[in-house]
């Protein structure tokens, strides 16, 4: 049986994570399909049509500036999924690279790196996102940066240690005997050999993010309205809370959502890359 087959034998093994797998493409495809399955323009308002309860035209009622929450809720699943797996992304790929680069050479210029992600890791991390946001101003952009920066030297971290103990191993020494460059060697040999770790994590801290992302919103700091976001609902129907509760409960709900199946995934792919689980 090839790793392939054990990967997914493994997986498969938690039945939960295939929830989650199928809950995230549910969320994904509403967010592909937003122009097509929303009913109404999400930032067009109506003071007609101001607070309306759920309807046959307006499927979740609309919010005090009259606009439909149902279309909103969708388009707004955009700017979570984009910022949150964006942002990750980045983060992966700098802080792999960093922390990677680190293990290899290891000396002065590992003390060098780690220390620096030790001083970011010092600042909480909204604080810091909140910072960084600050200084470069609300839009998705920044927000991506903003929560990359946070996340980057947590993925430093995790890809440092196994470099560590790879770098040891017979095939490298072979690789620096056939004199293979140290480029090489950390791309071909080594990073492929952590990637699965990076992967685990990098789905656990894709939820972490689209929690920062509606945090950022929520206080004003996330996409600039009308622009629709998740955490900008939330916001907006804070205001609202005890005559329509909902306004707030809806984006919320979608932001548990999306976290929760982010993380039944997370730990399907974490059992399905432990060595000590995928055996023949």
């Amino acid at each position: 049986m090839n790793g392939l087959s054990r990967t997914i034998r493994v997986f498969n093994r938690n039945k939960t994570s295939w929830f989650g797998l199928a809950l995230l493409l549910a969320i994904v495809f509403a967010a592909v399909a937003a122009p097509w399955l929303a009913t109404h323009d999400p930032v067009a308002q109506s003071i007609a049509n101001r607070m309306k309860p759920p309807s046959d035209r307006f499927i979740l009622g609309t919010d005090p500036f009259g606009r439909d929450v149902y279309s909103r809720l969708l388009w707004g699943a955009r700017i979570s999924l984009t910022v949150g797996i964006c942002s990750v992304l980045l983060a992966l790929v700098v802080g792999g690279a960093l922390g990677v680069i680190a293990g290899y050479k290891g000396g002065k210029v590992d003390t060098a790196i780690m220390r620096v992600m030790d001083v970011m890791l010092s600042f909480p991390t909204l604080i810091m996102g909140l910072f960084i946001v600050a200084i470069l101003g609300p839009s998705m952009i920044n927000m991506i940066i903003a929560i990359a920066l946070t996340i980057v030297p947590k993925f430093a971290r995790v890809a440092r240690a196994p470099t560590i103990s790879l770098k040891e191993r017979a095939y490298v020494e072979a690789g620096r005997c056939l004199g293979y460059s140290d480029m090489r060697i950390m791309c071909v040999h080594i990073l492929p050999n952590i990637l699965g770790e990076l992967l685990v994590m990098a789905s656990l801290w894709t939820a972490n993010a689209i929690q920062i992302e509606a945090g950022f919103s929520f206080l004003g700091l996330g996409v600039k309205p009308p622009t629709p976001s998740w955490g900008g609902m939330i916001r907006d129907g804070f205001e609202k809370i005890f005559e329509a509760p909902a306004l707030s409960i809806y984006p919320g709900l979608c932001i548990l959502a999306a976290v929760f199946a982010m993380n039944l995934l997370g730990d399907g792919i974490r059992d399905a890359v432990d060595p000590r689980l995928n055996d023949t």
